[in-house]
């Protein structure tokens, strides 16, 4: 299974449309993640249409999409457990705040964003990753997304990178 990893898109603020680099890959998604700040449905909407989208919720999403969408949700695919949660809150690093709401789940891997900032590190064996943000880099050099691969044998998990968000 092919999984794109985005979140933080902010849109329309920070973009009007989803790059090219990111629609490249959506375009071979059996499934979309969103880890939250989507701050528009159309968003949504928009992903629907190469595959099917889930996601959870972010501190800067208004009421109709805290309504679609959880604030914490859990995954199965190939016989890998990955959880999601888009890590806003107070006290501790994002990572950790993360980390935290699974830690007794024992997750294989954890989703989340807030951050902005691309992550992807082992904490006593749960993979922590952050996609960074495809629309809204901030501090970074590069905007970012993630693509999740899943087989019966385990999975790879891995950003791309890229500098133009047209």
């Amino acid at each position: 299974m092919r999984i794109v990893i985005l979140g933080d898109t902010h849109m329309p603020r920070m973009a009007k449309s989803l790059p090219p680099r990111l629609i490249k890959e959506l375009g071979t998604a059996d499934r979309i993640i969103h880890t939250g700040d989507w701050q528009s449905l159309a968003v949504y909407d928009e992903l629907q249409r190469f595959a099917p989208v889930d996601g959870v919720y972010g501190n800067a999403d208004p009421p109709e999409i805290r309504e679609q969408f959880g604030r914490e949700k859990c995954f199965s695919f190939d016989g890998i457990t990955v959880s999601l949660v888009h890590g806003d809150g107070k006290g501790k690093t994002t990572p950790i705040r993360a980390l935290d709401t699974f830690r007794e789940e024992q997750p294989d891997i954890i989703l989340f964003g807030h951050s902005h900032i691309p992550y992807h590190e082992n904490h006593d064996g749960i993979v922590l990753f952050n996609p960074g943000s495809p629309t809204d880099k901030r501090r970074q050099q590069e905007s970012s997304f993630g693509i999740l691969e899943t087989a019966d044998t385990g999975f790879t998990l891995r950003h791309i990178f890229y500098n133009s968000k047209i």
